[in-house]
């Protein structure tokens, strides 16, 4: 059935009220680029936003992108990278912010090979920049399930930079979100705690933010990449998740064997903010969660979809981490 003219009228209208801004983002003067950034983050706060159309959103973050290239200073681009990144909560709407988030993460993965080794350490210090603008974005919605839902198919999903069957995502991008995750999670919970609200943040739902991960680990055709989630992502969390009083129990039978270089509580704003998946339970008891991941990491394991060598090496990991005494049961 033909749309009506009204909806191709209404579209039209929208793309021209758009600003140019693509054009002076990318501009030669720095004067110009830093005004471009501030104007659109004026347009994008804008209560009445529409969704914007994909093209003008390629455009748009065209210009994004190479305006973030032509930053040179360090203390400037680290400025740049933080505005840029802060984009994402300027727009009051969380579905039209993880919009806008998807335009970055499909430009990020588009652009990203031809970024020369002059600049890549910059794109990395953005790529941490809006991993930790995400998450706060997903804290200010309170971990609203249709958000963290379309933020997992964001990462995972064709052109996303966790995709297992994308060949275009270069394993360089993906390595580093690996290594940054956790690490921005922990900021993220961290600095909302600090804020003036009257009442605490809703806690993190770790089976969902762990989620591309898992379904990464399971599917990847590369050793290398699920040796990378393992000992950035899954190792250091299942390890945070154990109390020291646990660890240091004198029983044998009721310690958990942990990873002997894993370090006391890396993550305590995670440990102590978070419950398995569903928010409004309230923070659940690190070693439930602990538990519950496990339980979810075996039945990964164990979907017809998991690859052969990922479904060893995820049993292996179970097996190293669950409680002996949940051995014995089973």
């Amino acid at each position: 059935m033909a749309l009506p003219k009204s909806f191709w009228t209404r579209t039209a209208s929208y793309i021209m009220n758009v600003p140019p801004f693509a054009k002076h983002l990318a501009a030669n003067d720095k004067k110009t680029r830093d005004k471009s950034v501030k104007a659109l983050a004026a347009f994008l706060s804008h209560e009445s936003q529409e969704p914007i159309p994909k093209l003008e959103m390629d455009k748009l973050w065209k210009g994004i992108f190479y305006c973030f290239w032509m930053s040179d200073k360090p203390l400037v681009q680290q400025a740049l990278a933080s505005e840029m990144a802060d984009l994402l909560l300027t727009i009051p709407s969380t579905p039209r912010a993880l919009e806008f988030l998807q335009g970055f993460w499909s430009t990020t993965v588009r652009e990203w090979s031809g970024i020369d080794r002059l600049r890549i350490d910059k794109y990395y210090m953005l790529v941490r920049r809006f991993i930790n603008a995400t998450f706060r974005l997903l804290i200010r919605s309170d971990w609203e399930k249709s958000a963290c839902d379309t933020h997992v198919d964001i990462l995972t999903s064709a052109g996303g930079p966790l995709c297992s069957t994308d060949s275009r995502v270069p394993t360089s991008l993906a390595y580093h979100i690996c290594d940054v995750y956790l690490e921005e999670l922990e900021k993220a919970l961290a600095s909302s705690r600090d804020t003036d609200s009257d009442s605490p943040p809703a806690p993190a739902p770790l089976c969902t933010v762990i989620s591309p991960f898992l379904h990464l680990a399971a599917r990847t055709l590369t050793k290398t990449t699920y040796a990378r989630i393992e000992t950035e992502v899954f190792k250091p969390l299942f390890s945070s998740l154990v109390p020291s009083s646990v660890v240091e129990d004198p029983h044998p039978a009721k310690r958990i064997r942990l990873d002997p270089q894993a370090r006391d509580s890396d993550y305590p704003t995670i440990v102590s903010n978070s419950c398995f998946d569903d928010p409004s339970t309230g923070i659940a008891e690190p070693l439930v969660v602990r538990k519950r991941l496990l339980q979810r990491l075996l039945e990964v394991a164990g979907e017809p979809e998991t690859r052969d060598a990922s479904r060893r090496r995820l049993y292996a990991f179970y097996q190293a981490n669950v409680d002996e005494d949940d051995l014995e049961e089973g």
